[in-house]
C-alpha cells in the first residue's frame, strides 16, 4: 500500500487545524515530519521511547528535541508531553527475544508497545488523529507500523495516520535539517540490542 498517498488524501479531506498526537524517538526524525505536517495539524509531541537503553541517551535525544522546537517554527505551535524513562516496558517484551535478528519479531514488539502507549494517550486527551515519526527511517518497517496503528485504532476507537516519511526525500531532509539546527543524531536506534549489533558491525569493517 502507498501510505503516503493514503496519508496526503486524508489531509485533503480535512480542514486545516486538527489535533494530532504524534509519537517522536527523537529530533532528527521529528524535524522533517514537523515540517511536512506543522502547516496542518495542531501537532503535540508524545517522547516515549522505553527502548532507549539509558537514561543519559533518553536525556540527550530529548534535550536535542526540546533545542529544535524552540528554535523550528511552524504554523501551529508545537506541544510536547514526555513521558518518564521506564527502560523495564522494553525489557518486558523483549523477553525471550533477546537473541531475535535486528528488524524482527523484538522490534515488532517494540514498535506496538509505543504505539499502543501514543494510542491509549490519544483516546484520553480527545486528539483527532496519532502518527508516529518511525516510519521515516529507511531501518524501520513502515507496513508493520501502519498495521499496527490501523490495529489499535479499532482497539482504542481513535484515528490512526496513515504514513510513510521517507518517501518524498524524507529521510534526506531530516538529515539536511539535522545539519542546518545542529542536532545529535545517533547511530543506533536507541535499544542495546541496536547498539550490540552496530559495535559489531562496526568491528567486522574494521577488520577487512
Amino acid at each position: 500500500m502507498n501510505y503516503d498517498l493514503l496519508m496526503e488524501e486524508e489531509i485533503q479531506k480535512i480542514s486545516e487545524g486538527h489535533t494530532l498526537l504524534l509519537h517522536v524517538c527523537c529530533a532528527p526524525c521529528s524535524s522533517a515530519v514537523l515540517e511536512r505536517l506543522g502547516n496542518f495539524f495542531q501537532i503535540t509531541i508524545f517522547f516515549y521511547n522505553p527502548n532507549i537503553d539509558t537514561l543519559e541517551e533518553y536525556n540527550k535525544r530529548l534535550i536535542e528535541l526540546k533545542k529544535f522546537l524552540s528554535s523550528f517554527k511552524t504554523k501551529y505551535k508545537v506541544d510536547l508531553i514526555v513521558a518518564p524513562h521506564h527502560p523495564e516496558d522494553f525489557k518486558k517484551i523483549a523477553k525471550g527475544l533477546e537473541d531475535a535478528i535486528e528488524r524482527g519479531p523484538r522490534c515488532y514488539k517494540c514498535y506496538h508497545l509505543r504505539l499502543k502507549e501514543t494510542a491509549k494517550l490519544a483516546k484520553e486527551k480527545n486528539f483527532d488523529y496519532f502518527a508516529t515519526s518511525l516510519t521515516l527511517s529507511p531501518y524501520k518497517n513502515s507496513t508493520w507500523l501502519n498495521e499496527i496503528g490501523k490495529e489499535l485504532e479499532k482497539e482504542f476507537q481513535t484515528t490512526y495516520l496513515y504514513s510513510d516519511f521517507k518517501k518524498k526525500n524524507g529521510y534526506k531532509r531530516s538529515i539536511e535539517l539535522s545539519k542546518i539546527y545542529n542536532l545529535y543524531r545517533q547511530d543506533y536506534c536507541g535499544c542495546i540490542f541496536s547498539k550490540k549489533a552496530k559495535a559489531n558491525m562496526t568491528n567486522k569493517m574494521s577488520s577487512n
